[in-house]
């Protein structure tokens, strides 16, 4: 990983790819410390599996290559273990000073984030859905863009409701590559 990253790849992390990324310290990499661990993700606030949609915006000032040119998502989640927990609370400032926040939980009639349950379903700090590295080309995130790729997948679409797709994260980071 660390050669692919090297010469310039792309990472992208869903779910309990997001959970190794984080683990293995190549997010949030803080002052370009990759592979040493800064965070952690432990227990959904509500000590249980969560398995819902929910409301997400992107962090335009962050550097992440995903998430350029996005503005809302609405993703699902899957997950028993989303919950993210900083070493300390230099290191979740130095995240968001930072602007490495890539997503976050929000509530979908205010827009702002949120740690209200089950808008935000893990109770992470700050609302973080999602997370890059200092050169944005590491995403990590616990909801699931891979499971929107169609229209009809989305919760309302009999309703003829619709959103973004979950594909946008995917298609920013062709063109990122397509642009090199």
């Amino acid at each position: 990983m660390r050669a692919f990253f090297e010469a310039g790849g792309i990472i992208l992390g869903i779910c309990n790819g997001f959970q190794l990324l984080v683990k293995l310290g190549l997010l949030p990499a803080l002052d370009g410390k990759y592979f040493e661990r800064q965070m952690s993700l432990s227990n959904n606030d509500s000590a249980r599996f969560e398995d819902r949609w929910v409301h997400l915006a992107a962090n335009p000032n962050s550097p992440c290559v995903f998430t350029k040119g996005i503005d809302r998502l609405y993703l699902p989640v899957r997950h028993g273990e989303g919950k993210i927990v900083p070493l300390d609370q230099a290191t979740l400032d130095a995240v968001e000073t930072n602007n490495l926040v890539a997503l976050r939980y929000i509530d979908p009639e205010s827009g702002q984030p949120t740690l209200e349950y089950p808008l935000n379903p893990n109770g992470s700090p700050n609302a973080i859905a999602g997370l890059t590295d200092p050169t944005g080309r590491i995403l990590g995130l616990m909801p699931h863009p891979e499971a929107y790729n169609h229209p009809c997948n989305h919760p309302g679409w009999t309703r003829g409701e619709t959103s973004a797709l979950g594909l946008t994260l995917l298609e920013a980071g062709v063109r990122y590559l397509k642009a090199l």
